[in-house]
């Protein structure tokens, strides 16, 4: 019988009940040739903030290739970048939490993942998207951070 990680960790975030963006592929550029198995890369994908229409973000991950990054097995380097926009209307819930996971993404088979964490700077009417490499073990994580204004929207 085999295992796999990403149906736990889907099976747990359907359980919860937790609403987190899913990616939309853009594109990729290969970065490193590999004679076997797939090519290094970098890709971006597009995700909307699930809970706040109005916003998207992109993401560039660096993607793992050769033969274990074939099946799924690499472990894909902590390198991203992040950028969001506001692409409609905004309505900022009078609830909004401090910080919340709007997006997470596995980048190796055991305990490694990319996270987008929106945080809400009331004072200054900012959404603050903030990327990080979460790993179980290492110490300082990779990051990368995207501000949105919350402004009118084609006059509203």
């Amino acid at each position: 019988m085999s295992f796999s990680w990403r149906a736990l960790i889907i099976a747990a975030i359907l359980l919860t009940g937790s609403p987190l963006a899913f990616a939309e592929q853009i594109g990729c550029v290969m970065t490193a040739w590999k004679l076997i198995g797939a090519n290094h890369k970098i890709c971006v994908e597009a995700f909307h903030d699930p809970k706040l229409p109005g916003v998207t973000c992109h993401v560039s991950q660096a993607k793992a290739g050769g033969v274990a990054g074939t099946f799924g097995l690499a472990q894909d380097p902590s390198e991203f970048s992040l950028a969001c926009r506001q692409t409609g209307s905004i309505t900022v819930p009078g609830n909004m939490p401090r910080d919340e996971t709007v997006f997470s993404e596995d980048t190796s088979i055991l305990f490694k993942e990319t996270r987008v964490v929106r945080m809400w700077d009331e004072k200054n009417r900012v959404l603050v998207y903030l990327a990080i490499s979460r790993k179980l073990i290492e110490g300082a994580p990779a990051s990368s951070i995207s501000t949105v204004p919350v402004m009118p929207w084609n006059g509203r």
